[in-house]
Parts: C-alpha cells; sequence; structure tokens
C-alpha cells in the first residue's frame, strides 16, 4: 500500500485519521506521516492496510497505476 492508496481508501471510506488510528491500533500521528510520505515501519503500514481492508478496501497496482476500490 502507497500513502496516496491508504489516503483514498481513508477518504472512500468517510475515515478520519483518528478512525484509521484507532481501527489499526496505531496513532493519528503516525497516520499523518505515512500519508506525507515519511518512511514507516513495515509493520506499521500492514497494520493500516488491515484494519483498511477489513473495512472492505481493495489495493491495486499495475502498470504504474495505483488504486482502491471501497463499498458502495
Amino acid at each position: 500500500m502507497t500513502p496516496l492508496q491508504c489516503k483514498m481508501a481513508r477518504m472512500g471510506l468517510g475515515w478520519h485519521a483518528n478512525d484509521l488510528a484507532r481501527e489499526s491500533g496505531l496513532t493519528r500521528v503516525t497516520i499523518a506521516r505515512f500519508e506525507s510520505g515519511h518512511p514507516m515501519a513495515p509493520s506499521s503500514i500492514e497494520k493500516m492496510r488491515n484494519a483498511l481492508a477489513d473495512a472492505g478496501a481493495d489495493f491495486t497496482r499495475r502498470a504504474g497505476r495505483v488504486g482502491v476500490t471501497v463499498p458502495e
């Protein structure tokens, strides 16, 4: 998951950074740092990705493009 995908998924789900922080067990500051492009521990990225995926986000990446789909 890229920082852009994280923000896209969060917005698509109607989540604020605090929501993702709560669901992933991380801090809001960690979420903001990741979405701003700062280096992040792979375990933290996985926690964010899992929380978003559990909420229905589906991540795609191919041919130099990234995307996210969320339930309607």
